[in-house]
């Protein structure tokens, strides 16, 4: 994992969590825009959000949380799956002082911060669903494992380094039963439930979030705005400038 010396990260800290202790990376302070972003990744492997992350911290202060842990040299804080981890989630939400926060997940972490919202709803400004996973189609495997070879094509080969240290630490059994937890998963049913303003963003390459779901769960949310972006699902590490203006005009929703 980028020590504070090789990545955007002015601080990392373990900051409680409920009965846990979560590891997180902060940038950023206080500025025109200086309502707290908190950035949840997919799949746990928070490396890849860094670039975004040091883009919106320009405008105010972004905590990232590496959950469930894989990149901790203490190890992961809880088991690696959908509903404990937004347990955790809204742990340190109501752990930590401040504002309402802009809460922003990524692929599997939009899934986790959107259950997060639901149990903090005081806590959450604003929610941001990057790239969310997955459409009622891709609840099977052979499915989603076309959908993830038509989206790959697209994806720069840059973003491996970023995700494969993460995913060899949590190894094979972890991440395909937080695969499974989500994939069980109903994001449209849970925006119903929703009160804060939602900004559901995707790329227009992918085909794991496809920009028909993108319109989909913005229209279920009772304040829902769809934007679809160049590239395909890992776009917040591509295009990390588009990404930060995204989260920074949530900061004003």
């Amino acid at each position: 994992m980028p020590t504070t010396h090789s990545a955007p990260v002015l601080y990392v800290r373990h900051e409680p969590a409920g009965p846990h202790a979560v590891r997180t990376l902060g940038a950023g302070r206080p500025g025109p825009d200086g309502r707290p972003v908190v950035l949840v990744p997919g799949l746990g492997a928070p490396g890849y959000l860094l670039r975004a992350a040091r883009c919106c911290a320009a405008r105010g202060p972004v905590r990232l949380l590496d959950v469930p842990g894989f990149d901790d040299p203490r190890g992961p804080v809880r088991p690696a799956a959908l509903h404990p981890l937004a347990a955790t989630v809204a742990g340190w939400l109501a752990a930590t002082d401040g504002p309402p926060v802009v809460l922003a997940g990524h692929s599997t972490g939009a899934q986790v911060a959107l259950r997060a919202a639901t149990l903090v709803p005081e806590r959450v400004h604003a929610l941001v669903l990057l790239a969310p996973t997955f459409p009622p189609a891709l609840r099977r495997p052979l499915p989603l494992a076309t959908a993830f070879a038509r989206t790959a094509r697209w994806e720069s080969p840059a973003v491996l380094p970023t995700l494969l240290p993460s995913y060899a630490r949590a190894g094979a059994g972890r991440l395909v039963r937080y695969l499974r937890s989500a994939q069980a998963d109903a994001p449209e049913e849970t925006l119903r439930t929703v009160s804060c303003p939602v900004t559901v963003a995707g790329g227009a390459r992918d085909a794991l979030a496809p920009p028909g779901w993108i319109h989909t769960l913005a229209r279920r949310a009772p304040h829902g705005t769809p934007v679809v972006l160049p590239g395909a699902h890992a776009f917040p590490h591509a295009d990390p400038h588009r990404t930060g203006r995204v989260l920074t005009r949530a900061r004003g929703s």
